[in-house]
Formats: C-alpha cells, sequence, structure tokens
C-alpha cells in the first residue's frame, strides 16, 4: 500500500528518504503521468525526488496530491 509506504518512510525523519520513497512511487506510478498531474517537469521530479534531492515542501504538496494524499502534522507526544 502506497501510503503505509510513505508513512513509514516519513517516520524515519529523514527528507532524503521520504523524497526517495515518493520518487519511488512516481517511478511505479509513471513519471510522465506525475509531471502532468503536478505541472512540474517530468525531470526535475526526478532530480527532487532522488536520494540526493531537496524538494520544497510545495512539490511535496503536489506529488502527494497526484497520489491523492495530502501531508499532515501529528503532535510527537
Amino acid at each position: 500500500d502506497i501510503a503505509a509506504y510513505l508513512e513509514a518512510a516519513a517516520k524515519e525523519q529523514d527528507p532524503r528518504i521520504l523524497a526517495a520513497a515518493l520518487g519511488d512511487v512516481a517511478r511505479a506510478r509513471g513519471m510522465t503521468e506525475v509531471a502532468r498531474k503536478t505541472g512540474i517537469a517530468r525531470e526535475a521530479l526526478y532530480r527532487s525526488l532522488s536520494a540526493d534531492g531537496n524538494p520544497e515542501l510545495a512539490t511535496l504538496s503536489k506529488v502527494l496530491r497526484a497520489f491523492g494524499m495530502r501531508l499532515s502534522v501529528q503532535a510527537t507526544s
């Protein structure tokens, strides 16, 4: 399940891991389709959503929205 995979990546609290996981899902879904849905160039998505990428919050939000998901915040305690 995509949501569980991304949630596990987010729990690592390392933005690079989350970006790489989003990249995995985007490649599985088809990067061209994700690029079309987000309005972000496919090449830029490949760069941003790699283990070495540093995507902006806006990029993460657009990609999650393309997957039918959203970013949320929870208290740690």
